[in-house]
């Protein structure tokens, strides 16, 4: 039987708790106790009770009221060793704080009390070990001034509970509903056990003879999360799981379902770690100035000869401040009307009207370009920070209004997304930048590049829920989602040199990625494809709203041309 169950998920998820434990002829618990936060309000809900009667009605109401619905629970099993059968003495245990509820679950039995001052501003109500160590850690909180988990000095707190450890075994959870600290018994004597949850998943089961959390249930969509225990339940899931042991004397810090901290206990030989902000472990580094050569060679070819049709070609690279074309020639093997003009999104574009048969058509751009962008985020000190609301001038919206109106989906489709976008704000302290990026590696990490497993119409809800795509399908995820928090985004046709990619298929094609306005700065790339910041290895071609504004090569016929058949190269040759 787990003694002690947490569990921190990106975004609201509504688990089934099934205390098997309750039923007879088990020996039933000294007591239990559900804490979780609805609505991801600060204030917790805590379902609890001392000396459960068999298959007791409150058990039976977790494990099937619909409104149990939170990102974080914590679910704890006692079994008494301090303390009367009263639910005074029942865990998890709820403090306000810092405008917040704060919960508490221990398991193991202290050999000695810890000693409180008199007057102190925590104390406890009921006679357990278990509420002297929480109101000993809140008094500490609140003469250090740290009023949420995220104000907390994580090795100064590691150093508390190493010392209070001394006192006996303490294996623990703490939060104050918005971020999960798990500490493991520095001897051993109550491990802690921790594993990642990653999408897709269908069902996800966790279980053991006394206890079933099942997440998938009642038909939510499958989030990223963290669960700890101090029991390895077994997992029936169609998705990889296991089990990992958290060091002895370790602390660990989840957010959203994504380990945020982690401090190595002073029995490893390792330096402990602080818990780093992500901007700062995530920035770019400064490149180089880089001169590319560039090929794009398309082939149209046809069973049925074209007659008359029209083409619009998007082969130009741009020349701006950061990309400088030195030289550009387009070659068509059928001779037509053409002329070039500069599109509504600053796109140069060849418009060609063919009036001769043709069964085959090539289509070849060459071009030298040099790139300037090095450093992407040099456009601020280090310690300046953008936050969530993003305020645009009046008119600046209106001329972003094409860039800020989401994908068209079902609205129940784009609420699920929103929620899914607003769980990295919530992650990254609204910080503007950080959550970008943590869009953009978080779509690098958990989404698989499976060529063919998608097409043009793949919506960005689909390749959330499925979790695999290509660049496109990855670039238009991203932008939904920019442009449900508020942030103009748009897609950038262009290539990427093969010398940055785990997967050079990306380099024999064209290559699609995401430009954010950031207020007072401009478009900047992300391409999370990749996982990074576009700096010195894409080469910008096109750009627009979606893809049909930025694709290389399109066009209509108008009579014949039936058994089309495309072959398209791309090559990059850095000079």
């Amino acid at each position: 039987m787990p003694n002690l169950l947490a569990m921190s998920f990106e975004g609201e998820l509504a688990p089934s708790f099934d205390l098997s434990c309750l039923r007879p002829p088990r020996p039933a618990p000294d007591g239990w106790g559900l804490g979780f936060y609805p609505g991801g309000e600060p204030s917790a809900t805590v379902l609890k009770e001392s000396a459960p009667p068999p298959e007791s009605p409150r058990s039976r109401l977790i494990e099937s009221w619909q409104n149990l619905q939170s990102s974080l629970f914590v679910l704890h099993i006692r079994q008494a060793t301090w303390g009367s059968l009263s639910e005074a003495n029942t865990q998890p245990f709820g403090r306000p704080w810092g405008r917040r509820d704060w919960l508490f679950a221990h398991a193991g039995s202290l050999l000695a009390r810890p000693e409180l001052e008199r007057h102190a501003t925590f104390e406890p109500v009921g006679s357990t070990d278990t509420e002297l160590l929480f109101c000993e850690l809140m008094n500490r909180f609140t003469e250090a001034g740290w009023q949420s988990v995220g104000d907390i000095d994580l090795p100064t707190f590691q150093g508390w509970l190493r010392s209070l450890n001394e006192l006996g075994p303490l294996t623990a959870v703490l939060t104050d509903g918005r971020d999960l600290c798990a500490y493991a018994d520095a001897d051993g004597k109550v491990p802690l056990h921790h594993c990642e949850v990653k999408p897709p998943y269908g069902s996800l089961v966790l279980s053991d003879p006394d206890v079933t959390v099942d997440l998938t249930r009642r038909g939510v969509r499958s989030h990223r999360g963290i669960v700890v225990s101090t029991g390895q339940l077994a997992v029936a899931s169609d998705a990889p799981v296991s089990w990992e042991t958290l060091p002895p004397g370790d602390l660990m810090v989840v957010r959203q379902g994504v380990v945020r901290g982690h401090v190595a206990g002073s029995a490893r030989g390792d330096r402990p770690q602080r818990w780093m902000p992500s901007r700062t472990l995530l920035r770019p580094q400064k490149a180089e100035v880089r001169r590319y050569d560039v090929l794009h060679r398309t082939v149209y070819r046809y069973e049925v000869p074209v007659e008359r049709s029209m083409h619009l070609f998007r082969l130009s690279p741009a020349h701006d401040r950061l990309q400088a074309v030195r030289r550009h020639q387009v070659s068509i093997s059928v001779d037509g009307a053409w002329r070039d003009y500069e599109d509504v999104f600053g796109n140069q574009v060849r418009r060609l009207l063919l009036d001769v048969p043709f069964r085959e058509l090539v289509v070849e751009a060459t071009s030298e370009v040099e790139l300037f962008d090095t450093d992407p985020l040099s456009y601020r000190p280090l310690h300046a920070r953008t936050t969530f609301p993003i305020v645009f001038m009046p008119w600046h919206e209106q001329v972003l209004r094409p860039y800020l109106l989401p994908t068209e989906l079902p609205e129940s489709e784009l609420t699920e997304l929103a929620e899914y976008a607003m769980s990295f704000v919530e992650r990254n302290d609204a910080d503007l930048l950080d959550t970008l990026v943590d869009i953009n590696q978080t779509i690098y990490r958990d989404y698989k590049y499976t060529p063919n497993s998608t097409t043009l119409n793949t919506s960005p809800y689909e390749v959330y829920v499925k979790r695999r795509g290509v660049c496109q399908d990855f670039t238009n995820l991203f932008i939904c989602l920019a442009r449900l928090l508020g942030i103009p985004a748009r897609y950038v046709c262009g290539y990427v040199h093969a010398e940055l990619l785990e997967d050079t298929r990306q380099a024999q094609a064209s290559h699609a990625w995401v430009q954010v306005y950031l207020p007072e700065v401009g478009w900047k790339g992300f391409d999370p494809t990749n996982g990074i910041l576009t700096q010195t290895e894409h080469i910008r071609v096109a750009v627009g709203r979606n893809y049909r504004d930025a694709t290389p090569t399109s066009g209509v016929i108008y009579v014949g041309g039936t058994g089309e058949t495309l072959a398209v190269e791309v090559r990059v040759k850095r000079l």
